[in-house]
């Protein structure tokens, strides 16, 4: 290549890229930015550091259309109170697919209804028997307390102390009834949210394949 050809070459080269940063500042829309300052309304073609928290219009200053809004910048409690309504708004959106989950796999796991109540009788005879067994615990612990108190009872009418011992052993044992009746107490709770859990599993159940019972 000759020197005057080498020449040619670098100026197209230099005019092409001339031309392509004149197209891209071209391609830049210039806008005017308009906002409410000291309770008056500012435009500018520039937007100062004292406005850039504030909300604004943007606007085209070739065609004078409005191009966006911006909303004004959350102070510190409104930042608060947007982060923990997405929070709370992520955890509704989890817990509903979850619940999507659970369905599915109960869809999967249960051919039929009656597998899925026999499921859940297995998890209720499992409780029933917690529960009788609770029962007689603290009727065995009601029982024996009562010995004990009537035994203190009869010391006091003779004119006897009762035994540190046996006094010991009456608040040990009103401890011991006080815990089981709780532990009853929950386990029959437990029953009847289990009863609750199965009524409402057996009518989703019923709606998921409901589709599939009208197509067959």
């Amino acid at each position: 290549m000759t020197n005057a050809m080498a020449r040619i070459a670098c100026l197209i080269l230099l005019v092409l890229v001339s031309s392509a940063a004149l197209a891209q500042r071209g391609g830049t829309e210039r806008r005017l930015y308009c906002w409410e300052e000291a309770g008056r309304k500012v435009c500018g073609d520039a937007l100062p550091a004292s406005a850039v928290d504030a909300a604004r219009t943007e606007i085209s200053a070739s065609t004078g259309r409005i191009r966006g809004q911006v909303g004004r910048a959350l102070n510190e409690e409104e930042r608060a109170a947007a982060e923990a309504e997405a929070r709370l708004a992520a955890q509704q959106a989890e817990a509903e697919a979850a619940a999507r989950r659970r369905d599915m796999a109960m869809v999967e796991s249960y051919n039929t209804e009656a597998e899925l109540e026999r499921a859940y009788d297995n998890r209720i005879i499992l409780i029933d028997e917690s529960i009788k067994t609770s029962q007689m615990g603290v009727e065995n612990l009601r029982m024996s307390l009562l010995t004990q108190l009537r035994k203190a009872a009869e010391a006091e009418l003779q004119g006897q102390s009762v035994a540190r011992p046996m006094a010991n052993n009456i608040v040990s044992q009103h401890g011991d009834l006080m815990r089981q009746q709780e532990i009853l107490r929950q386990q029959l709770q437990e029953r009847t949210e289990l009863d609750a859990d199965l009524q409402e599993a057996r009518a989703r159940y019923r709606s998921l394949t409901a589709g599939n019972r009208s197509r067959d």
